[in-house]
């Protein structure tokens, strides 16, 4: 655990679920009828929480699902693991999607379909999961590649790596179920019996969900509050002057009126108490990062050369196109609030400056 980490309480101390299994977050008398349950990523980042909500739909009991896995091999066993044994028997009444990357979208077309049951999100995540699985221009692999030589990639071995990844997105997320019901900020939604209000937040994703249980205290945070890792705030080629971290920074003021003891489910890592603490040290890291930033620039810098700066350790393809995105908010974040101009050289890459 690190210093930060040591600030946060966790309830169930090293305890996590097994593959195919859940752990019952009942014993905490604040969260009766909810399940955690953990599926792997094919990535660094090895794991997502998802999470079972007791619920009852028209007499009918079952479970509210909130974010699916990824579309693996590995996380299709777990889910027929799961429906086998620690469902209870009960079936899925309705998927909810924190927002659209593969981790929490991959398999919702898959278990929405199985179970005949409606998908629950934003309109924003769920045009941009529809968008992304079809491969559409813009928001395709392909894409990126010169947003990235725009921004200093030119590394021809690299480029030709994330060039290969263009149907990465599809991959993960075989299909996406072609209607939703649409959650929006403030909106109250009853799931077992009891209200959890919408907090859409943005940065990370472009309308990113968060459920939030007064009568419980408990809050299903997605990516938007994690206790170990600070979310990804990227700049995409869909939105190439995009403005992402100031958005990022500001969605974490509707969180203030929160109890500071309310248990958060985070998507990655561990259940935790001690959201305003977390949500001061992510505002700290940001600050700092701006700073660095800030001062590389004291000369002509692209996000390229920003990215060591941010990021002291070697970089795969994937890893790289997440580290240039979060360099570019950094950078656009200074920029637009007037830190920083911004120059295209001779060479045709865009380089920002102090002012």
């Amino acid at each position: 655990m690190n210093a930060l980490e040591s600030q946060l309480a966790y309830p169930f101390g090293d305890t996590v679920p097994a593959l195919g299994t859940v752990l019952d977050i009942a014993p905490t008398p604040a969260a009766p009828g909810i399940k955690w349950l953990r599926m792997p990523l094919p990535f660094a980042l090895d794991h997502i929480n998802l999470w079972l909500l007791d619920d009852e739909i028209d007499g009918r009991r079952g479970w509210s699902l909130i974010d699916c896995g990824a579309g693996t091999d590995a996380t299709r066993a777990a889910w027929e693991q799961l429906i086998a044994g620690a469902l209870d028997g009960r079936p899925l009444l309705r998927v909810f999607a924190t927002h659209c990357h593969p981790d929490h979208v991959g398999l919702s077309g898959w278990l929405c379909e199985r179970f005949k049951v409606p998908f629950w999100t934003s309109a924003a995540e769920f045009a941009f999961a529809r968008m992304m699985a079809a491969a559409l221009p813009g928001v395709d692999g392909p894409s990126a590649i010169p947003h990235f030589r725009l921004h200093g990639l030119v590394d021809a071995a690299m480029l030709e790596q994330m060039a290969s990844r263009k149907n990465y997105y599809p991959s993960l997320v075989p299909s996406v179920p072609p209607a939703y019901t649409r959650l929006q900020d403030g909106q109250q939604v009853a799931i077992g019996g009891r209200t959890w209000r919408v907090i859409t937040g943005f940065g990370h994703s472009p309308e990113h969900v968060s459920l939030y249980s007064e009568a419980l205290n408990v809050l299903v945070s997605g990516d938007m509050v994690l206790p170990r890792i600070s979310t990804n705030v990227s700049v995409f080629a869909v939105e190439p002057e995009g403005n992402p971290l100031q958005l990022y920074l500001d969605s974490l003021d509707k969180f203030g009126d929160l109890p500071d003891d309310v248990l958060v489910l985070p998507s990655h890592g561990k259940p935790f108490r001690g959201l305003h603490t977390r949500i001061r040290q992510l505002r700290d890291h940001h600050a700092a990062r701006l700073d660095e930033v800030q001062a590389a620039c004291a000369t002509p810098q692209s996000a390229v050369d920003i990215v060591p700066i941010m990021f002291r350790r070697p970089l795969d393809a994937h890893q790289l196109s997440f580290a240039l995105g979060e360099a570019l908010a950094h950078l656009h974040a200074l920029w637009q609030n007037g830190h920083l101009r911004r120059v295209t050289g001779a060479d045709g890459i865009i380089r920002f400056q102090a002012t």
